[in-house]
């Protein structure tokens, strides 16, 4: 067979194979296409409820940051839009920064509180065997079932006996306790979802039981550590009733106890552009926060969900 006659037959076969092929195409498109559409009206529902349920809460914050700079009767803010309410709540007694300042160190302070005990808490629940490691765990989760207010009274005669009465750390102490029970449960499950053949042979090349948590453990429980931290900062920078019962310096006010004091410091009228905009700077550190660790923090939930 001639080269010219090899060419001839091989185009001929790839044109006819193309031809078989294209209808094949045409028909697993128009396939598709039913099973396309009815994966997106399957979904709509999801998109909708999810789509309603963030505009019912966003919509809260939205209009409190734009009442915050919208004018208002009776406030600083009376023509025109600005910052009049924030320069009031800069300028009240010790100002803004004070308690900024004051919360920043009471969160802070409770973080690493919170995490230090619960990491230790979390490792010796989840990979040492004693007696009572049971018993001892669900009396530390039963914290959760003391109702928050009833025992601030008795701490508050234990922190004044010891000295640490109208006293930040004291708050970050109290609030420590509170936050310990779920950080607890939240590492001793991170804990038990990594292999402990990792630290077994940690251990087996030289590193001691400290070390092997420090080098391989933590590492591979971090998202958990993220989650509990976040919890612990979120819970303790909008705490509102341990400080308003602790403290008693109008120096030493946390800022949500600040804002809440603002609301009828002028003959017990409502100033409700001031505390429009403490509700706002209120809110920033935790949006910003929450939106820079999200990933982490669905990962820590994610981490026990398939060994709690």
């Amino acid at each position: 067979m001639s080269a010219d006659t090899f060419s001839r037959t091989s185009a001929s076969a790839s044109a006819a194979a193309t031809d078989t092929e294209a209808p094949a195409r045409a028909t697993s498109r128009n396939r598709a296409h039913p099973a396309r559409f009815w994966g997106v009206a399957a979904r709509t529902p999801y998109w909708v409820l999810t789509g309603g349920l963030a505009l019912i809460f966003l919509y809260p914050l939205i209009w409190t940051t734009v009442s915050s700079f919208s004018p208002r009767a009776g406030t600083n803010q009376v023509h025109g839009w600005g910052f009049g309410n924030y320069i009031t709540l800069a300028n009240y007694q010790a100002g803004i920064w004070v308690y900024l300042g004051n919360s920043l160190f009471v969160s802070l302070l409770t973080v690493l509180l919170t995490l230090t005990v619960s990491l230790l808490g979390g490792y010796a629940f989840a990979r040492f065997r004693f007696p009572g490691r049971n018993v001892l765990f669900m009396a530390t989760l039963a914290i959760l079932m003391v109702p928050y207010a009833t025992v601030l009274i008795p701490l508050y005669v234990i922190l004044n006996a010891v000295g640490l009465s109208n006293s930040l750390v004291g708050v970050a102490l109290v609030l420590s306790m509170f936050q310990l029970p779920f950080a607890t449960f939240m590492m001793r499950i991170s804990f038990e979802s990594v292999p402990r053949e990792l630290d077994e042979a940690a251990m087996v090349d030289g590193c001691s039981t400290f070390g092997s948590l420090w080098r391989v453990l933590i590492p591979a429980v971090k998202p958990g550590l993220i989650t509990v931290g976040l919890f612990a900062f979120l819970a303790a920078w909008n705490d509102f009733f341990a400080p308003l019962i602790l403290i008693n310096d109008s120096n030493r006010m946390t800022l949500p106890l600040a804002v809440s004091n603002l609301r009828g410091q002028v003959q017990g009228v409502v100033d409700y552009g001031a505390t429009e905009a403490g509700v706002v700077v209120l809110a920033v550190p935790c949006i910003l926060l929450f939106l820079l660790l999200q990933r982490h923090y669905v990962r820590g939930f994610m981490s026990g969900a398939f060994k709690g």
